[in-house]
């Protein structure tokens, strides 16, 4: 592992924050909830006159729909502007198709409507830049820097060390390091304070705060003795350990029968997030389907009509937990290869029939795989299901390639939205699809559902890569 792949390391395991700063973290858990239910009122008072019942039960909603808050501090400008938006715009689409759905919408008037959009967007993101500028003072709330020290100089030490002091939420600070190897004294990032064995007395003696031991796992007796030494000082202490900088998906805390355990590698569908992408599926391919409807209609009878076969090309792929599933398609080949040994759809490829090239373009081939998510095989947003037979290849020669299966394959994924749909004809493109297919078992949201979704369309428009 290199020092400059580590701050990706770290960024992977999102969950596992470190210096989260309380007062901060409070309050950018209720900014939003707040600001958008405040402007609410403040905009109905303008426009009506008065608060009214109607008011209070849409601002309840609307909070309980934002709470908690995201955190965007740490963002640049411009993404957490993007951020801001398109999370309005998500929750105001929602709140519009809920309102339209129920006949509640009528109850208020489109001006108060209108002007509330704006204002509440607008307000987003003042109260975002403000507590943002706000963040140094707030931080002060909590009274002096906290002193810490660091055993261990390697790669996940130094990165724990720089992101405390530029963590706009740390409050903490970094007064060097202590190490048993003597050609780390020429290291001058941070000062080195001494031996392991002189860190418990330097902790009592200069009254340090923190102590952080980002040893590796293997140096179990010296994080003993470290340990047993620490105790007598009345200084928090940490573990960094070096799995915190492995490929972690959804890494987090968590416990089992009341015995602490760390996640390294998870689903992201674990309890209510589980239901919320179930609901999402079905909600979305109902609807999805009632509106394609004609549409599949006249492409199965096209293909009936230009090529001798079944309209539906049915393929063994490998599913949630790498279970065997039956994925379903329009075929578009002349061909239904399904065996040890599949050669993938190329440009120009002579097995197309004479409408397969137009549907693998615009990617409607894919329309019947709906039905798949209705069965619960597939799910609208996820990995995108390969054959078995590329699975036992691929498996072999990428490292992690069968944790993708830890969710339930898609029809669009974040590989697909990033340049990666379509035929894989080298072992560094299947790489790359992988690795966008892990990093969205990482970072899963809801949000970031509907933004690939909504991206697929684009994409799809751009049909260079399918063939």
């Amino acid at each position: 592992m290199t020092p400059q792949s580590v701050p990706g390391m770290f960024r992977s395991a999102g969950r596992l924050a470190v210096g989260r700063d309380h007062i901060l973290n409070l309050l950018e858990i209720v900014l939003d909830p707040l600001v958008l239910a405040l402007s609410q009122w403040a905009v109905a008072v303008a426009v009506e006159g008065r608060l009214a019942p109607k008011d209070i039960i849409l601002s309840l909603i609307v909070f309980s729909l934002t709470f908690p808050g995201p955190a965007r501090l740490t963002m640049p400008p411009w993404r957490a502007i993007r951020h801001i938006t398109l999370g309005w715009l998500t929750l105001s689409a929602l709140l519009f198709l809920f309102g339209y759905a129920s006949h509640y919408i009528t109850e208020f008037d489109p001006d108060f409507l209108l002007t509330w959009w704006w204002v509440a967007l607008v307000s987003l993101i003042g109260a975002h830049f403000l507590l943002h500028a706000a963040a140094p003072w707030v931080r002060e709330l909590q009274g002096p820097p906290r002193c810490a020290v660091l055993a261990g100089i390697n790669e996940q030490g130094l990165e724990l060390a720089r992101r405390l002091e530029k963590d706009l939420y740390s409050n903490v600070r970094i007064l060097g390091f202590f190490d048993d190897r003597e050609r780390l004294r020429d290291f001058d990032e941070y000062p080195l304070l001494g031996k392991l064995a002189d860190m418990p007395a330097y902790v009592k003696q200069h009254r340090v705060a923190v102590s952080y031991l980002s040893l590796p796992m293997a140096s179990q007796q010296r994080i003993l003795n470290l340990l047993d030494g620490l105790r007598d000082t009345t200084g928090s202490i940490y573990f960094a350990p070096d799995t915190f900088v492995t490929d972690l998906i959804q890494g987090r805390m968590d416990s089992v029968g009341g015995v602490p355990v760390v996640a390294v590698c998870e689903t992201p569908f674990t309890g209510i997030n589980g239901i919320i992408k179930r609901g999402s599926d079905i909600v979305l391919s109902l609807l999805i389907l009632a509106l394609i409807s004609p549409f599949l209609l006249i492409i199965a009878l096209c293909v009936k009509l230009t090529s001798p076969g079944p309209v539906i090309f049915k393929q063994r792929r490998y599913g949630l937990d790498g279970s065997e599933i039956t994925v379903y398609k329009f075929r578009s080949m002349t061909v239904m290869d399904d065996g040890d040994v599949i050669t993938q759809a190329q440009k120009h490829d002579p097995r197309m029939t004479p409408i397969g090239a137009f549907l693998r373009k615009t990617s409607l081939d894919e329309l019947p795989q709906f039905f798949n998510v209705l069965q619960g095989r597939m799910s609208i947003v996820g990995p995108r299901p390969h054959a078995v037979a590329h699975n036992e290849m691929y498996r072999k020669l990428i490292k992690g390639y069968m944790l993708r299966h830890k969710v339930a394959p898609g029809i669009t994924g974040w590989a697909q939205i990033n340049g990666y749909r379509g035929e894989t004809d080298t072992l560094e493109k299947m790489k790359g699809r992988i690795d966008h297919d892990l990093e969205y078992l990482r970072n899963w949201s809801l949000r970031l559902d509907l933004y690939i979704v909504a991206k697929t369309i684009w994409v799809v428009l751009d049909r260079e890569n399918a063939h």
